[in-house]
This record gives C-alpha cells, sequence and structure tokens, in this order.
C-alpha cells in the first residue's frame, strides 16, 4: 500500500453533492479549476498540449462503501465496481475534464463533477486507442434504452 497526498485542490461551483448532476443524461459541464500546489509545478511541464486530463481525486466527504447499491439512473443495484458510486472500498474518483488553459498552477477545466475543495490525488493525460465503436456501456445501456420506451 501506499500512503496518498493531495497535490491539489478543486475549485468547483459544486459545494453540496446534491448540486452534482446524476443520472441518465447528466452532463458534466461545470468549469472549475485545479490548483496544484507549488511544489508540484515542474509537473505540469508541457500539460497545455493535451486536450484532456484524467484526474484523479479522493472522495474524501464518502463515509464508508457498499458493494451493492442502487444507482440514481436504474431501480436495479449493481456492484460498485460496476458504478460511479463514492461509497468505495478505497474512496478514489475519476474524472476526464477539457484542459482550457493553464496559469502557473492553475489549471482551468470544463467537466468538474468534484466538490468544492476536494483534493487531487494525480492527473494524466486523456490518451485512449479504444475506438467509440468498440466501447461497451454495460447496464448503463441498458437502463437508458428503458427509459426511452
Amino acid at each position: 500500500m501506499f500512503n496518498s497526498r493531495p497535490i491539489g485542490f478543486v475549485n468547483s461551483p459544486y459545494r453540496l453533492t446534491s448540486e452534482i448532476p446524476k443520472g441518465l443524461g447528466a452532463k458534466h459541464e461545470a468549469e472549475g479549476v485545479l490548483k496544484i500546489l507549488p511544489e508540484f509545478e515542474a509537473g505540469l511541464t508541457d500539460i497545455e498540449g493535451f486536450s484532456h486530463l484524467i484526474i484523479l481525486w479522493e472522495f474524501d466527504r464518502a463515509e464508508g462503501f457498499e458493494l451493492l447499491g442502487t444507482p440514481p439512473s436504474d431501480t436495479r443495484p449493481h456492484g460498485v465496481f460496476a458504478t460511479r458510486s463514492p461509497r468505495r472500498p478505497n474512496p478514489i474518483g475519476l474524472t476526464v475534464v477539457e484542459l482550457h488553459c493553464r496559469q502557473g498552477v492553475n489549471l482551468y477545466v470544463r467537466g468538474v463533477d468534484m466538490l468544492d475543495g476536494t483534493s487531487i490525488l494525480d492527473i494524466k493525460p486523456y490518451l485512449s486507442s479504444v475506438p467509440a465503436e468498440k466501447l461497451r456501456r454495460g447496464w448503463l445501456a441498458e437502463a437508458e434504452a428503458r427509459q426511452k420506451r
């Protein structure tokens, strides 16, 4: 195991989990700032060349975990590892954001779905070699189809 420590914090319009869009058709279009701690600024070198970033962060306000839960987008329970539930054995979140610009240690992004003040654990450039037509959406695609009926 390792001990995580934040490399920065999220500046987000969301103060309460109830404010974050959830469920079928939820769009994550909110703008925010990833405020990276000064001692990690050198790690941001050349990040401006990427359009999208993967942000690993901590569900620092979640308590406990459940292996089965019913997400807001379905009426049936699913395993925690098949959902984006914050109630996980290791409370780690992952979000893909669009990078607008960098100003020093601040990354201005679109697509935040984290609470204001959330700890950022890591940042990686988004690189995917999986073509869109090969991606499967599992139970979520089934739930979306049921909703359209």
